[in-house]
């Protein structure tokens, strides 16, 4: 019992160390944003090589980055993807939304990168927008450093995230041949669109589902943001090849929203493809195990193949 009571107090003692330190210490840098593990192929980057534009700080929330995974050496293909996690404009769901999506592109060859976009109240629309034309104009600028094509760019994005990657597909900007930059010279438009239950009328004054300008205290405001951040507004017949999945059920974002954005497709005489399934929850990333919802990733290997950005032998060797 001594020896126990002694081994309390140590543990404790040792805890109590431990947190005043970690109040003492000076706050960590953003030590992400240069990370590069070899041994895994992932290396992060910024999206801007000083502070990003409308930055309100230099913390880690500040600084947009891109991850880079890399497929295994002889696997690439030439295609890239470009990964939106979700997270209501409140946080982001990294792992599964983000990087369990890139590992999938990557074991099928893609090069993929993951974007850590600002959000919240602290950066309302249109900042994460800036953020993710941004992506996609670094990876097509950088397209031979990465060994992919600069056209053959897709954008996943779930939820919050599909919301922005419809946003950077339909309202991407041309990029400008005489800027000193020269990602900026480069056009932000994706050349395919995937989305995954994706919150297309996340503005909107309606708060009986989950509602941007009420999330983020813009109520007064909403009409405004409607218009301007609303995807399914600005949908036209050149607006990239999409994809779309969705649950009937899903009681957080109603598959009427995706339903809206499909039509919208129908309508400008675009490329769209849908697939709803009956029952599932929101977030449900690859699928989470459930033996329906799984089986969506197959349905977009197909649809990646018929449009080249996969060879026809690309499934099987990825198994």
């Amino acid at each position: 019992m001594k020896f126990l009571s002694l081994l309390l107090v140590a543990s404790l003692s040792l805890i109590a160390g431990i947190a005043a330190r970690a109040q003492t210490e000076p706050a960590a840098t953003c030590s992400e944003t240069s990370a590069s593990d070899n041994f895994l192929g992932i290396a992060t980057i910024r999206l801007w090589p000083g502070n990003a534009p409308e930055a309100k700080g230099t913390g880690c929330d500040d600084i947009p980055t891109l991850s880079v995974l890399r497929p295994h050496t002889g696997r690439e293909n030439g295609s890239a993807v470009i990964v939106l996690p979700g997270g209501s404009y409140t946080m982001l769901a990294s792992i599964l939304e983000g990087r369990e999506v890139a590992d999938w592109f990557t074991a099928r060859g893609f090069t993929a990168f993951v974007l850590r976009y600002r959000l919240g109240s602290k950066y309302l629309l249109p900042v994460p927008l800036m953020d993710a034309r941004r992506a996609v104009q670094l990876v097509r600028a950088r397209a031979r450093d990465y060994h992919v094509a600069p056209d053959r760019i897709a954008i996943v994005g779930f939820s919050a995230g599909g919301h922005l990657a419809a946003l950077s597909a339909t309202q991407p900007v041309p990029g400008n041949p005489e800027a000193e930059d020269p990602i900026d010279r480069v056009s932000s438009k994706p050349d395919y669109l995937i989305l995954g239950y994706p919150w297309i009328g996340a503005i909107s004054p309606d708060t009986s589902h989950l509602s941007y300008c009420k999330v983020m205290g813009v109520m007064d405001r909403c009409e405004e943001l409607q218009k301007k951040y609303s995807p399914d507004l600005y949908v036209t017949k050149d607006t990239p090849p999409t994809f779309i999945y969705h649950t009937t059920d899903d009681t957080v974002v109603p598959v009427e929203q995706a339903l809206s954005f499909y039509n919208a497709m129908l309508k400008a005489g675009a490329s769209a493809e849908i697939h709803i399934f009956a029952h599932g929850p929101h977030g449900s990333g690859l699928g989470l195990g459930i033996d329906a919802l799984d089986q969506w990733p197959a349905l977009l290997e197909t649809w990646l193949r018929d449009r080249g950005l996969l060879p026809p032998d690309a499934a099987a060797a990825g198994r």
